[in-house]
């Protein structure tokens, strides 16, 4: 009788907080239809386009009225990337977002701010910003609050510097080894991807979108491999990332790829943005275009037959200066744009602007405090995400270096910061995009290469050399072709080499290599070898790295080949005659440190594979969850990765549980059998599981999530293919259909 009572007071205290929220949507959608019927119609159209704020300002950071009488004079819904454009101190950009918003308060129709967006997929992509590991590397970690602190510090800062809108994170499920993105993901697993993705999100955000800074989800749908996958696992796995972000986290604002899915290019796909987006997951938010996507649309003449056909098939926003919606009149005129989805795409740009507080009596929350950044909070942040991301491949027990002499380090990323900067960071952008070619000696940030790492947490009586060696490449390997934002596609862009202001002499190197007792090798890729529009001609590694490292091994000292870069370098043939292999990927300011740690063996090393790493070179997507023995292309399964230690998994416990239950539990030990100090010790884990995991989609006429009894088996490894315990459940009753999914991921906790 108590239970019953319980369950009532539970269901009748909640109906006042639903009577609320509901009352509180209907003023909002009474607030925007009536500021919409206000709105003049160059306004309205102002809304859905873009600039970037720095032709409004004079060479002194003044803003130029004239300017913006000519050029905004009924507004403007967003401004581009406003912290990345020229290097500016953080204090000077909050007062120009000022400025504008203030000018656009008081001398525009009815006075809407606007949006302010930048990249922050690895910290703000302004000068003197953390730089934070690469997102690929991040998710080696499998550590979900780490991502959210390193966003909740992201999205404090930018609110305070006047930022809105963030254009990350990235959640695409990458599945394509060669991928040139694939580096800003969190790999090929569905689930992974979305559990990090949803940290990211709540950190930016921070639970309130007037408090926070908005997140996008990006690239929608299935870009990097899975956009034309089978409708189930489109469904299940590939839309996870941006399902999970929308509907538990929050997220309102989704961006569509640059690729097609199902033959129509994403910005103009009203099946996966109407059908799916708004439909099956239900979302009420803004939809952005990638920067000059819409005027990528194929098979359609015209700039207003562009922006019709994105508008009607449910894209809202042309970004980035909204060259193709600058024409929607002309469209809607023409009877080529819909006035319904134009209304939809107006008052969506709106419902983001009210719920991001824009239209409160304190729209951008500035501070009078001066803005600071790289706190030692930050830097401590990046350096424990760097230290839980670099992966160990191969120990013959060279690692950790101990009681060693004389260590040679040497290779193209043992003494730059480029080995630490993936692709949107604010070195990366500034150096490809704009063209800053002494970016690498500005620091700002101060950002930690492998040898100076090395050398500052040297033990006593090590003896450290150093010589390049080698060269990243000594040829142009980067590929030209007219793929994703267009401005891109400009040969002198990709026609560059990255030069390292250091002699590579190799004679040199292996005449210290001979002096040597252990050899560290810095290899991989850079800014110009990987990143968006950035192709190679394989995936071995650069140049003559490779042909560099078996002159190295010959020498019959012990090599320790550390891998960094965005994506796999295939090394079979090579890495298993080295003494030791790190694939480090992209680690961020910290990242010297944090691999230099490792090596020295003050932390043990603790991530996983976030992909499965090839020993072939694979330009089609692969899994690891497509079969449950390993694929022969595979050297490294997705989850792999070696510790200084070893670890024991037993007593697993599962417990029954019925198809209208709402979950069950796992539990079992996992005990630290090895020597050395690691992230799992002896504890006891203990694992809630949701009925609807066990379930699946389906598609019969509608889309449903069912849940079927019967037996199914439960798992329990270190890596996808090293499966240490498992033990069946049963589920029993009948089977149960349901719309959507509520529960997406299981709850863990730990036992003493």
């Amino acid at each position: 009788m108590k239970t019953v009572i319980r369950k009532s007071l539970i269901a009748l205290s909640a109906l006042p907080l639903c009577m609320n929220s509901c009352r509180q949507s209907d003023v909002l959608e009474r607030q925007i239809d009536e500021l919409y019927d206000r709105m003049p119609q160059q306004e309205r159209i102002a809304q859905l386009r873009s600039m970037y704020m720095d032709v409004l300002f004079d060479a002194q950071g003044k803003l130029d009225t004239v300017q913006c009488r000519k050029l905004i004079p009924y507004g403007i819904g967003h401004f581009s990337q406003f912290a990345l454009q020229q290097p500016r101190d953080p204090n000077d950009l909050r007062d120009m977002v000022a400025q504008i918003q203030d000018w656009l308060m008081n001398n525009t129709p009815n006075g809407i701010p606007a949006l302010f967006h930048e990249e922050v997929l690895s910290g703000i992509n302004t000068l003197g910003a953390t730089v934070y590991p690469q997102q690929i590397g991040q998710a080696g970690s499998f550590n979900p609050q780490l991502a959210e602190l390193k966003t909740r510090q992201t999205g404090m800062l930018m609110r305070k510097m006047g930022g809105i809108l963030a254009l990350s994170p990235m959640i695409d499920v990458c599945r394509t080894p060669s991928f040139n993105r694939l580096e800003e993901s969190y790999g090929e697993d569905g689930y992974l991807s979305a559990v990090m993705g949803v940290a990211f999100v709540r950190g930016l955000q921070q639970g309130d979108l007037k408090k926070g800074v908005g997140a996008c989800t990006k690239h929608y749908l299935g870009y990097g491999g899975g956009g034309d996958a089978p409708e189930k696992e489109l469904m299940e796995e590939i839309l996870l990332p941006h399902e999970t972000a929308i509907r538990i986290a929050g997220s309102r604002t989704v961006m569509p790829g640059y690729h097609a899915v199902h033959g129509v290019n994403c910005v103009a796909n009203g099946e996966i943005l109407n059908d799916i987006l708004r439909g099956y997951v239900g979302f009420d938010g803004m939809v952005v275009s990638d920067y000059t996507a819409i005027g990528q649309i194929p098979g359609v003449r015209g700039s207003a037959a562009k922006a019709a056909e994105a508008i009607n098939n449910g894209n809202d926003v042309d970004f980035p200066e909204g060259s193709d919606y600058r024409n929607l009149q002309e469209a809607l005129d023409k009877g080529l744009a819909k006035p319904e989805a134009f209304e939809r795409a107006v008052k969506d740009v709106l419902r983001q602007k009210f719920r991001s507080g824009l239209f409160d009596e304190n729209p951008y929350l500035y501070s009078s405090e001066k803005i600071i950044l790289d706190t030692p909070e930050e830097r401590r942040a990046a350096y424990d995400i760097a230290s839980q991301s670099a992966v160990l491949l191969e120990n013959n027990g060279v690692l950790p270096l101990k009681d060693v002499k004389n260590v040679l380090v040497t290779g193209p990323n043992a003494n730059s910061i480029w080995a630490m900067c993936g692709d949107y960071t604010y070195p990366a952008m500034s150096y490809f995009w704009k063209r800053v070619e002494d970016i690498a000696d500005q620091d700002q940030p101060h950002i930690v290469k492998l040898l100076e790492g090395l050398n500052n947490r040297k033990p006593y009586g090590m003896n450290i050399m150093y010589s390049r060696g080698c060269d990243w490449t000594e040829e142009l390997e980067t590929k030209y072709r007219e793929d994703g934002d267009e401005r891109a596609w400009d040969w002198y862009i990709l026609h560059r080499m990255v030069q390292s202001g250091e002699v590579a002499d190799k004679n040199e190197a292996l005449r210290m290599a001979r002096q040597a007792d252990v050899i560290i090798a810095a290899m991989g890729e850079n800014v110009m070898l990987c990143g968006e529009n950035r192709d190679r001609m394989g995936l071995r590694l650069p140049g003559k790295q490779e042909q560099y490292v078996e002159e190295l091994i010959k020498t019959g000292k012990p090599v320790v080949l550390i891998m960094f870069g965005g994506r796999a370098q295939v090394v079979s043939g090579l890495a298993e005659r080295c003494a030791a292999v790190i694939q480090a990927w992209y680690p961020g300011e910290e990242g010297g440190h944090a691999v230099a740690d490792i090596l020295y063996g003050n932390i043990s090393p603790s991530a996983k594979l976030s992909v499965s790493y090839p020993n072939a070179e694979i330009y089609e997507p692969i899994c690891y969850n497509r079969s449950t023995t390993q694929d022969p292309r595979v050297q490294w399964p997705f989850g792999y990765g070696l510790s200084y230690t070893t670890f024991q998994y037993a007593d697993l416990k599962v417990s029954d549980a019925l198809t209208t239950d709402e979950s069950l539990t796992v539990s079992f030990t996992v005990k630290n059998t090895g020597s050395a100090t690691a992230d799992e010790v002896s504890k006891t884990v203990q694992v809630k599981l949701y009925t609807e995991q066990f379930g699946y989609y389906s598609n019969e006429g509608k889309r449903q999530w069912n849940i079927i009894p019967g037996k199914y088996l439960v798992k329990v490894g270190s890596s996808s293919m090293d499966i240490r315990l498992q033990e069946n459940v049963t589920l029993g009753g009948m089977q149960v259909c349901k719309p959507i999914r509520d529960f997406y991921f299981s709850e863990s906790s730990v036992v003493e």
